[in-house]
């Protein structure tokens, strides 16, 4: 994608004087005015406002829940209503649901559930769509959406009480093993959403119940506290000789990718996994507090700040602006003239000063454009990056080897307050050093951190080295560690299944007939034969993309930063599937694109939302209905999605030169410095880190064109003071040195998984008992029928036998 400031557009790259780059002639100035109105014009077109979003687990209840319903699934909400009045009146005379005691709501619910269980498919679903229209808040009584709201959160509490979730847990067994449905959706060609009826009911009552009750709120009842902790558990461990409700849902996204199952719903299955693991294992302050917690406990110091809040009081820079570049050469005097004028030595220097100034209204004013050797490495970028994809869509579920504060504008000086601690990771020894590098390493020894990482990489290798004498490792059956072992000898097919829907909903991803449909849940049984109705589908369509794309990346962040904080090994095992999936090009293939018009896309048409559609009656479609969206400025699931790939693809490269060397071969840095016009302050920050992890690979030329950049790296990136990111030359590193890195951490992650995992109950570490009398003497059960062969048993095998005393001695 061609991007509107880049020379390709039609404007000549500029070197560090503001002069015409190459060897052209400079371009002839042109007047004042018509400069500024140029840049008028461009800053309109082309400036971003700074965007107020402040980043969290999840977005708005209301927008959470809207967010489960595509807008083709719209008229159910009155065939659910009908269902319910159909067999309330039955059972309820002359009363209505918001006038019945609880008693009596309880009552109801249980006549509910005993209907359940009937052989009727049909009957049964009539039932189910009962149960989801308590759970989608009465709404036929309510007059508005706050009463909507409050009545779905009620009832979802009511209907958990009840035994709701584990009688719909079951049905949703049935139909995951219902091999007619995924026959009859394998002979179809055209997948709709009425081949997923039952499942898209079930998983609908089940997210309503897991969202609702996640929620926490000062007004919740003790009751409803209980409630919720009680649920947390019996989602975290394994009931009733029954998987962590997580796993099953991970075995439905397999199935589907895999093709056995075409017609699963598999926006509301992401959804409704990544509320379920936030739900078991917490979420970003509830990783905080363990990180605190976990800390105290092997003695470490306690962190200095939480990285969240911290980004929260950021302020976001400009986005570049390449007419001003332009405009400065037009007005600028060419180099011949300045020869032989006295103050040219001034003006240079003056110019060269003004490099070194950081203002951060103005970050990316003054900063080189790209330069063509930059837009053709991203070309060449872009086509490597589709034949890696290309490689995700045909390889099998195997993972290939291993082998293969600002400052003011009107005086320098350096910032008072940067936003981070500084880190150090490593000192050596200090043997023969002068005092003065004994101050500084003592500075560096203040600020040193070690992390709960490297306490636990060392307590490996140890328990590597000593089994005998340290004994078995105490592992704590944490709702972590639990999902970790039930994931683990399936995790590679999880992670490629992941990558691969995430892939098909990429908006850079083109149209293959080998790729996977993830629009079984959105499509109707007709196809619309207007324009505006076609217009309708592709707006349900985007959305439903977008979905799966915020779903997806979050799940991949909470499980990465849960699995770090359990054990580094986790972590690592989980992250280099990842990256033999490859992760790294699909999310660069990601962003590759106008990410400013990705974060504000209007994908939505408000009245068609959850729960304003069930409370007012549907507007007549027409194209100001369509167009009436929200007043936002930006997306919120858009730019909740992009973050959360930044900040994975940080934790996948972050101290792995292999993979830092991944960003460089596949051209990531135009693709990032792109991102950079988005005006958000958390957003910047990963686009930051990943720039500064690579710098030193692009040498000094590329240094040199993108000081802004580099300076807003030193403003923003937390400091590691013995790094040489900004001035390292590393040209000479050897790829098979990266190959050892990869193929050490594997070995690594391979030792641990086994030691941990792979033991037999039965260890050969376990005390051996070497009394004779104590071991002739312990019971053994014989087969009933011993007692009639034992004498024959006995004169052949031990009578008969002969015994040679001085053989028996020399081999012992």
């Amino acid at each position: 994608m061609e991007d509107p400031a880049a020379p390709g557009a039609g404007n000549p790259p500029t070197n560090g004087n503001g002069n015409g780059g190459g060897k052209g002639k400079p371009a002839a100035p042109k007047g004042r005015e018509a400069f500024r109105s140029q840049r008028r014009e461009s800053e309109g077109s082309v400036d971003c406002p700074t965007l107020e979003f402040e980043y969290g687990d999840a977005d708005g209840h209301a927008a959470e829940l809207s967010e489960l319903y595509s807008y083709t699934e719209n008229p159910e909400f009155t065939t659910n209503r009908r269902c319910f009045e159909e067999d309330f009146k039955t059972q309820v005379q002359g009363e209505e649901w918001l006038e019945l005691e609880e008693d009596a709501q309880k009552a109801y619910v249980m006549g509910l559930l005993d209907r359940l269980e009937v052989v009727s498919r049909e009957r049964r679903l009539k039932v189910a769509r009962a149960v989801l229209y308590l759970a989608q808040g009465t709404f036929g009584e309510c007059d508005s959406e706050v009463d909507v709201l409050h009545w779905s959160r009620y009832n979802c509490f009511l209907l958990y009480q009840m035994g709701t979730f584990s009688a719909f847990l079951e049905l949703l067994h049935m139909e995951i093993d219902n091999s007619q449905a995924c026959s009859s959706a394998l002979r179809k060609p055209a997948i709709s959403i009425a081949d997923s009826t039952e499942l898209r009911v079930l998983l609908s009552v089940l997210y309503l119940m897991v969202e609702n009750i996640r929620l926490e709120r000062e007004t919740d009842s003790c009751g409803w506290r209980t409630a919720r902790e009680t649920f947390r558990t019996e989602l975290s461990f394994s009931t009733h000789n029954q998987e962590p409700f997580a796993l099953l849902l991970f075995s439905m996204v397999t199935k589907f990718c895999s093709g056995l199952a075409p017609h699963f719903p598999i926006k509301k299955v992401l959804l409704l996994l990544w509320k379920v693991v936030m739900f078991t294992l917490g979420g970003f302050e509830h990783l905080q507090a363990l990180k605190v917690q976990k800390r105290a406990e092997l003695g470490l110091p306690p962190l200095a700040e939480d990285s969240i809040q911290v980004v929260k009081s950021m302020r976001a820079a400009s986005p570049p602006s390449y007419t001003l570049d332009l405009g400065e050469s037009q007005l600028a005097p060419p180099p011949s003239k300045l020869r032989g004028r006295r103050g040219s030595r001034r003006q240079l220097l003056t110019k060269q000063d003004s490099l070194d100034i950081y203002n951060e209204r103005d970050l990316f004013k003054t900063e080189e454009p790209a330069t063509e050797e930059e837009e053709e490495s991203a070309s060449d970028g872009e086509r490597t990056l589709d034949g890696e994809l290309d490689l995700l869509e045909q390889d099998p579920l195997v993972p290939p080897p291993p082998s293969q504060a600002p400052l003011s504008a009107e005086r320098v000086a350096f910032p008072k307050g940067l936003p981070w601690a500084p880190k150090v990771r490593d000192t050596d020894t200090l043997v023969g050093l002068p005092r003065p590098i004994h101050e500084s390493v003592k500075t560096l020894k203040q600020h040193k951190y070690v992390s709960i990482a490297d306490v636990q990489i060392k307590n490996e290798e140890e328990l590597e080295k000593c089994p005998m004498s340290l004994g078995e490792e105490v592992v704590p059956e944490t709702p972590c560690e639990i999902l970790y072992q039930g994931m683990l000898y399936s995790l590679p097919q999880y992670m490629i299944a992941l990558l691969k829907i995430l892939l098909a909903a990429a908006p850079t991803s083109k149209a293959k007939t080998d790729s996977i449909n993830i629009l079984a849940d959105v499509l109707p049984e007709e196809m619309p034969i207007t324009v505006l109705q076609s217009m309708k589908l592709g707006i349900d369509v985007n959305r439903h993309k977008e979905i799966i794309v915020k779903s997806i990346s979050a799940l991949l962040l909470l499980l990465l930063k849960h699995f770090k904080l359990n054990h580094i090994y986790q972590f690592e095992y989980v992250s280099q599937h990842l990256v033999f999936a490859n992760c790294i090009p699909l999310i660069l293939k990601f962003f590759n694109q106008n990410i400013l018009s990705y974060i504000t896309a209007k994908n939505g048409i408000s009245v068609l939302d959850y729960p304003c559609c069930t409370i007012q009656d549907l507007p007549e479609l027409t194209t100001e209905s369509l167009e009436a969206g929200d007043n936002n400025q930006f997306c919120w699931r858009n730019l909740f999605s992009c973050i959360n790939l930044l900040r994975l693809l940080n934790k996948l490269t972050k101290w792995k030169h292999s993979r830092t060397m991944m960003l460089v071969v596949f051209k990531s840095a135009p693709i990032l410095k792109r991102a950079l016009k988005v005006k958000q302050a958390m957003l910047q920050l990963y686009v930051l880190k990943l720039l500064k992890i690579q710098t030193k690979y692009l040498g000094r030329q590329w240094r040199k064109s993108n000081m802004k950049t580099m300076s807003a790296i030193y403003q923003k990136v937390r400091h590691r003071m013995n790094d040489d990111w900004a001035y390292g030359n590393d040209i000479d590193a050897r790829p098979w040195d990266f190959q050892a890195e990869e193929c050490t951490l594997r070995a690594n992650i391979e030792a641990f998984n086994s030691r941990r995992y792979d033991r037999p109950q039965d260890s050969e570490f376990s005390p051996v008992d070497n009394c004779l009398q104590s071991v002739l003497g312990q019971r053994l059960d014989l087969p009933e029928d011993f007692h009639y062969s034992y004498e024959l048993w006995l004169e052949r095998e031990v009578f008969s036998q002969p015994i040679c005393w001085e053989e028996l001695l020399q081999n012992h």
